[in-house]
């Protein structure tokens, strides 16, 4: 290797240890600020920034590089330090998270970090998560817990049914009322709302299932990768469970046997790490083929409804049936789409109403010019 890779590899891990020491000093001023288990936990983050700093300065010595002497802290760090102690730790803990799930991969594959450091940035995250919920269960579990009829969609297929019904209405609405503006036969409105239909459900059926796989092979790849690191690295996935249950407010010696509980069964200990460290519900990664079908269906049911009338005759009769049907089904399905988010029916169902509305009304406009234009 020439002098030029030399000296960029040492310009490299001086930036390395320079972060480390930053992140060092940030834990060690929220840890001051802290008390009890949080505190302790904060030291320990610390310590490990101190040894990952600790390995840069062994690397740039042995390539014959000048360790730097430690610096000021950054502006970042210090705006962070600071309001950690004049405010709250709490106050600043999202930013650091952000922080640290964004440069959670800086030593992913790197041949120069020592064994084990890139696993604890990824922890670093996790555990700042956990601080943030401060042991307090996610909403969606409060939720499983005070009210077990609820049920989490995991398939995919409601979601997929409820944007597929809206997306049928709003664009076969749209369609046939461009169509229809143009002064075409009923015969000829037909035939394009049924092609709208169709083209529209299958494409959204393949794009639905095309999503729903690809994210669903993300999912199983990070559950391969935690498996592959409960193999190879047990202790370390032990020791990360240990941190992450006293981030949630164990004491050390519970949080220590409840991990070592989980370890002893590794088919538990790789479902808990999934739920824990990456957050996924094993048995809750979607099924494309539900959504797939869910989307064609809705879809072709939100569509149909606007060409109904076509089926049955023409002229102004038919239209102005098309457009009372579409307006009911459009403050019909706002409004079921707002109970299903909790929140006003009546609201959800009239935005609903006038979004459809102004798309079909312009697409009526357009294609009465274009008919005018051409006749």
């Amino acid at each position: 290797m020439n002098r030029n890779d030399d000296a960029g590899r040492v310009k490299r891990w001086r930036e390395l240890l320079d972060g480390e020491r930053d992140a060092a000093a940030l834990y060690t001023r929220i840890a001051a600020a802290e008390t009890g288990e949080r505190r302790s936990i904060f030291e320990e983050l610390a310590a490990v920034e101190r040894r990952h700093a600790a390995h840069w300065e062994e690397k740039i010595r042995g390539a014959g590089g000048t360790v730097p002497p430690p610096r000021r802290p950054s502006v970042r760090t210090r705006l962070l330090a600071t309001a950690a102690s004049r405010l709250s730790p709490g106050a600043v803990l999202p930013l650091i998270e952000r922080g640290e799930r964004a440069d959670a991969d800086i030593y992913d594959g790197d041949p120069d970090a020592a064994p084990g450091m890139a696993a604890d940035e990824h922890g670093h995250a996790r555990t700042i998560a956990k601080l943030i919920e401060g042991g307090k269960p996610s909403a969606p579990a409060q939720i499983a817990r005070r009210e077990p009829w609820h049920r989490g969609d995991r398939s995919g297929a409601l979601r997929a049914g409820v944007f597929g019904v809206s997306d049928g209405l709003v664009s076969n609405t749209a369609l046939v009322m461009g169509v229809a503006g143009s002064g075409a036969s009923h015969t000829v409105i037909l035939l394009a709302g049924t092609a709208g239909l169709l083209s529209g459900s299958f494409s959204m059926a393949a794009g639905e299932y095309v999503s729903m796989a690809s994210q669903r092979e993300m999912y199983q790849r990070e559950i391969s990768l935690e498996a592959q690191e409960l193999e190879e690295k047990p202790e370390e996935e032990r020791d990360e469970l240990v941190l992450l249950y006293r981030a949630k407010g164990l004491p050390r010696s519970d949080a220590a046997r409840l991990a070592d509980r989980i370890m002893a069964d590794r088919q538990v200990a790789l479902d808990t790490l999934t739920r824990e460290e990456l957050g996924l519900d094993p048995t809750q990664l979607g099924s494309p083929l539900s959504a797939a079908i869910s989307s064609l269906l809705t879809f072709a049911v939100g569509a149909l409804v606007v060409i109904l009338p076509y089926f049955f005759g023409g002229g102004t009769a038919a239209l102005v049936t098309a457009i009372i049907l579409a307006a009911v089904a459009l403050l019909g399905v706002g409004a079921g789409i707002g109970v299903l988010n909790g929140r006003s029916a009546v609201r959800s169902g009239l935005r609903q109403l006038l979004l459809g509305g102004a798309a079909a009304l312009i697409t009526f406009g357009i294609g009465h010019l274009i008919g005018t234009s051409v006749s």
